[in-house]
């Protein structure tokens, strides 16, 4: 009788606590987003390297960013610090190194304070870096003469 009441207790305890962490997830903060990606478009050479991504929070408490990284070196991300409060947004600044001709697709992962599983972001940035115009085009190779 007492172990079937301590299993009892268990289980619970256990549903107590799943309800808790919905209710978490409901009343706690929550990042919101119209998209995930940050596109440059075609950027010149050496040209404008900072994008920003915009972010809401919907939640019913303060959101912070606890951490934002770039998947390379070339890719930095810079986030706000201070909480961002229930109702208002947020900037997350990503600077891509334009000094890199050609297509790029890289990533930025952002966590924050929201309940594990719900708290972490992946952005994709992506754009194509127009050619170096200080460096000079190659020539044609000249075709073979025909035999």
């Amino acid at each position: 009788m007492k172990k079937g009441l301590l299993i009892l207790g268990f289980i619970a305890a256990g549903f107590a606590a799943s309800q808790n962490v919905s209710a978490q997830a409901v009343l706690g903060p929550k990042l919101t987003s119209e998209t995930l990606e940050v596109n440059y478009g075609e950027v010149e050479y050496a040209g404008a390297r900072e994008r920003v991504w915009t972010f809401k929070n919907t939640g019913k408490e303060p959101l912070m960013i606890t951490n934002a990284t770039g998947s390379c070196g070339c890719t930095v991300p810079s986030f706000p610090k201070e909480p961002i409060m229930p109702g208002k947004t947020g900037e997350i600044k990503i600077n891509y190194d334009t000094n890199r001709q050609g297509p790029f697709a890289k990533t930025v992962t952002v966590t924050t304070n929201e309940p594990a599983g719900s708290n972490t972001y992946t952005i994709q940035v992506k754009g194509t870096v127009k050619a170096n115009p200080a460096t000079p085009a190659t020539p044609a190779t000249p075709a073979a003469p025909a035999k």
